[in-house]
């Protein structure tokens, strides 16, 4: 288990894990989003941009993130520091034999185009190669969503297939194209 929540860092933004006090923040960045993020995302559960909804959410991510099952982030501008820009979640942790997460982000409307997911992404990935030692981290975005696939090209993801109806986003089965990037820098840990 880890003992200390990861600060990352990079020019213009900070990203670390939500806590309680975030979450009247993280609640209005959701509702300033939701139609913005609705056709990017799984149907939106009921409750969730209650803060209820959220006071769980914030310690399932804690939990999560100290047993080594999922790293979920906020981006957070540092010249404003209370305000949420966007997420990154590294899910489905698998260890063993295969080593690899799946990567999934989204960013506020305003905050678009200014380059700050593919900064955000690259110290990110850094930190989950370096720090959490994954070989391998998998992301697939949606054919029509061109932008999110050049953040990824960017960040030198390589396209590795396409997957009919893989994911129900918004109501709908939606096709994706799946990418991923290797740590060239990975280690075998001993005590595993």
């Amino acid at each position: 288990m880890k003992s200390e929540l990861p600060i990352i860092t990079s020019d213009r933004l900070l990203l670390r894990i939500g806590i309680q006090e975030d979450i009247p923040r993280i609640v209005q960045y959701f509702r300033e989003n939701k139609d913005f993020l609705t056709p990017f995302y799984p149907t939106w559960s009921e409750h969730f941009f209650t803060e209820d909804y959220w006071h769980n959410q914030v310690e399932n991510n804690f939990l999560e993130f100290i047993h080594d099952q999922s790293l979920k982030l906020l981006i957070f501008p540092k010249k404003q520091p209370k305000t949420i820009i966007g997420t990154v979640n590294f899910n489905n942790f698998i260890r063993g034999a295969a080593h690899f997460c799946h990567l999934g982000y989204g960013l506020a409307e305003t905050a678009q185009g200014q380059g700050y997911m593919t900064e955000a992404l690259q110290v990110a990935t850094e930190y989950v190669f370096q720090e959490l030692n994954f070989h391998r981290i998998m992301a697939n975005y949606m054919p029509h969503n061109q932008r999110s696939g050049n953040v990824l090209k960017r960040l030198g993801f390589v396209v590795e297939g396409y997957a009919r109806d893989y994911l129900l986003i918004n109501g709908q089965w939606q096709d994706h194209i799946l990418t991923s990037l290797i740590n060239p820098h990975w280690q075998t840990n001993e005590w595993e």
